[in-house]
């Protein structure tokens, strides 16, 4: 089984550090008779700083052109708002996505539709959902570069143990869970699936049948009974005990097989695989009551700020490693991240691992949240919070779809 470094992604928005003025944009750091330098910020940091310099070094070495340095960075979305009025942007971000709605309107990016025109660059080998959200009204922000998804990982000594196995639709995840939960004078000991995020809901909702919007994306339409058909779910899974609010609150518990269960993205696997004696297995999200597949995608982008000096040196890069798969499979190599180059992805490095060949499966049905102003406010204001207070037994499943519908509603309206 290959070992993988740790990475650290977070459906969360990704962090960055304003460095100096000089630091900002390379472009005028370089000479008549050296290559170009291309400035790129990003949040990564740790062991994940060394990752991008070494492909970087890979991109340098290419050609003669450019060289692309990186700055590790916190707030980038401020920041880079901040460092548009003085004139001090970088030359390329590795960027969250999800912002793209977002950010595109205020005028922090620089659309790439010419670049992409000009050198003929055929979309079709991305993940659509993923390039879908590095667009704009009609304008193209960016390129996809690394994509994930929640994919089921479980115990399989405890799953042998229990004589059962890893379950494919939601029966089948009820019946296991149950057969998996161990209490020890009423008190949980082992829980049969993990159900502390309530942000999932997204991914049961789609396994149900269901939208988190209509189809115009100008309302909420999780308060449907696809809904209530996940929260009563949920609500049974509770009943059966598989898991109590706050239980692994204190480490891994997975890691430390007391919990059995749980849906999971690719960032864990270099965690799980330095625990000794544990073995676990990742298999496709189950399906949901009338056999339909559901999951979400995130992961990073690749843009170019407004008033970015060297755009065509950070076009050069983002082209490089982005539309040429084996650029994609090198940095998967050295980091774990899925590219979101659909032939990258599917380079037996990922298909014929046995743990990140489920999620490359989950790819193919795996969407991405709404890409409309308002709805990260919806999910984070609204939805999560109305669904917090549903798990802890303060609402009803139905007042908890209501509340957050209506203040869902008010929010996308607000943002239009």
């Amino acid at each position: 089984m290959k070992k993988h470094l740790r990475v650290l992604t977070v459906f969360a928005t990704a962090s960055l550090v304003v460095t100096v003025a000089g630091c900002a944009s390379g472009s005028d750091a370089g000479g008549d008779d050296g290559p170009e330098p291309v400035v790129m910020w990003g949040s990564w940091s740790g062991d994940q700083v060394d990752q991008l310099e070494a492909q970087a070094e890979r991109f340098n070495e290419s050609q003669d052109d450019y060289e692309v340095s990186y700055v590790p960075q916190e707030l980038v979305e401020e920041k880079l708002l901040t460092s548009l009025a003085g004139g001090q942007v970088p030359d390329v971000v590795l960027w969250d996505r999800y912002q793209t709605s977002l950010y595109a309107p205020k005028g922090a990016l620089a659309p790439i539709d010419e670049f992409m025109e000009e050198d003929a660059v055929d979309t079709s080998i991305f993940y659509e959902p993923a390039l879908g959200e590095m667009e704009v009204d009609g304008e193209l922000y960016g390129l996809p570069l690394l994509v994930d998804n929640r994919s089921l990982l479980f115990n399989q000594t405890l799953l042998t143990d229990a004589g059962v196995t890893a379950p494919t639709d939601w029966d089948e995840l009820k019946t296991a869970a149950e057969a998996l939960t161990v209490k020890d004078g009423g008190k949980l000991t082992q829980a049969g699936l993990d159900l502390s995020d309530p942000g999932l809901f997204n991914m049961y909702l789609a396994q149900a049948g269901g939208q988190l919007l209509n189809d115009d994306q100008t309302k909420t339409a999780f308060n449907s009974p696809e809904g209530l058909e996940v929260l009563n779910f949920w609500q049974s899974l509770l009943d059966a005990g598989v898991y109590e609010q706050g239980f692994g609150d204190t480490g891994d518990s997975f890691a430390e097989s007391r919990t059995a269960m749980k849906l999971d993205g690719p960032w864990a696997l270099s965690t799980l695989d330095k625990v000794d004696g544990l073995e676990y297995g990742v298999v496709q999200p189950p399906a949901g009551p009338n056999g339909d597949q559901g999951a979400y995608m995130g992961g990073f982008g690749l843009v170019i700020p407004e008033g970015a000096k060297n755009a065509e040196g950070a076009w050069e890069f983002m082209k490089w490693w982005t539309t040429e798969a084996e650029n994609g499979v090198a940095f998967g190599e050295i980091s774990g991240w899925i590219p979101a180059n659909i032939e990258a992805a599917n380079d037996p490095f990922f298909t014929e691992d046995e743990h990140y060949a489920a999620f490359i499966e989950t790819m193919n049905y795996a969407q991405t949240r709404p890409n409309v102003q308002g709805f990260s406010d919806v999910e984070g204001k609204a939805l999560v919070p109305a669904l917090e207070r549903f798990l802890s037994g303060e609402i009803s499943a139905e007042q908890a779809l209501k509340d957050a519908q209506e203040q869902g509603d008010q929010l996308l309206e607000q943002n239009r």
